[in-house]
Order: structure tokens, then sequence, then C-alpha cells
């Protein structure tokens, strides 16, 4: 080989060795790169992160304080609802025993008032009883009296006879029973022919 080609293969290859001596100077540069950019993002994220945290546990404490603000509010309103609950509890209490003892007081005096209403009305009814009694007792005395009547008078069903039938039946009567018919008809019918027919019997008799 001249000298002349020599050259230019060593010159070809410098040339090459540069080459590839600049593409990895390149590749490591974006490499190097790649990292500082890699470990930038990744040290952000860490800040998001911390910043997230500190955030959320700055909203959990003032959460904190918020809901014990809310829990002493709600312990306050528990003890004045109790305390409210137990004086009206009390009230009604006194308002109860009150008109159970103003209903007792009328009680007693209603059961007093009935007592004396019960005697009242025991006493008028026994005296009503006794009216009652005396009454009973006269109409059945009144009512003997009529059977009795009844069965001794002289001609039985006289009041629905005619003046005939009755006529008919006096020839078996003695002069006391034609008295009695007699005064009987005065009393009652005050038939003219039959009173005249009676007192002709009797003046004939005597």
């Amino acid at each position: 080989m001249d000298r002349g080609k020599a050259q230019d293969v060593n010159e070809a290859a410098r040339r090459f060795a540069e080459t590839l001596a600049d593409s990895y100077r390149l590749v490591y540069g974006q490499a190097a790169e790649a990292g500082q950019r890699q470990q930038q993002r990744a040290q952000q994220f860490s800040e998001l992160v911390a910043q997230n945290l500190r955030e959320q546990t700055e909203a959990g404490r003032a959460n904190a304080e918020r809901l014990s603000g809310q829990a002493a509010r709600q312990q306050e309103a528990g003890q004045a609802l109790a305390r409210e609950s137990v004086e009206a509890y009390a009230q009604f209490l006194n308002d109860a025993f009150s008109r159970y003892r103003s209903g007792t007081e009328m009680a007693a005096q209603g059961a007093r008032e009935g007592t004396r209403t019960l005697a009242e009305t025991t006493t008028g009814l026994v005296g009503t009883a006794a009216g009652a009694a005396g009454a009973t007792a006269g109409a059945a005395a009144g009512a003997t009296r009529e059977a009795a009547d009844a069965a001794t008078f002289p001609i039985p069903g006289y009041d629905e006879m005619t003046v005939e039938e009755i006529e008919g039946r006096l020839g078996r009567l003695t002069d006391q029973q034609v008295r009695r018919l007699r005064d009987y008809e005065r009393e009652n019918q005050n038939r003219k022919t039959l009173i005249e027919r009676y007192e002709s019997r009797l003046r004939a008799s005597s």
C-alpha cells in the first residue's frame, strides 16, 4: 500500500473515532440531563406530597378543633335540655299531684253529697213505697169489695140486660134484693121504667 492511501485510512479512522466520541458524549449528556430532570421531578413530587401532608394535617387539626367545639356545644345543649326536662318533669309531677288532690277532694265531696242524696232518696222512696203500699192495699180492698158485690149482686150481668130481661127475673128476688137493684139503678143508668117497677113491687109486698 502506498503512503497516500495509508494517510487516508488513518484520517478516516480518526474522524470515525471523533464522531463516536461525540456520540458518546451526546448520549452521556442527554442521560445526565434526563437524570437531572428526573431528580428535579422526584424532588418536586416529594415537595408536593409534603405540602399535601401539611395541608391535610392542618385541615385535620382545624376539623378536630371544629369537632371539639361542636361537641362542647352539643354537651352544653344536652345539659340544658336535661335541666329543662327535669324541671318540666318536676312541674308535671306537681301539676299531677295537685290535680289528684283536687280530684280526691271533689270525689270525697261527691261521695258526701251522694250519701246525703241517697239518704234523701231512700227516705222519699220509703215514703213513696208506703204510700204506694197503702194505695195498693186500698185498691185491693176496693177490688175485693167489688168482687164481693158482684158475687152477691141479685142479677148477674145486670148492666148488659134490657128492661124486659130484668123484669122477667124479679119474681125470684126478695124485697131486700129489689131495694138493692133500685138503689143501684138510681146511681147508674137511672131508668125510670125499672125504678117504678121496683117501687111497685115493694109496695105490693108491704
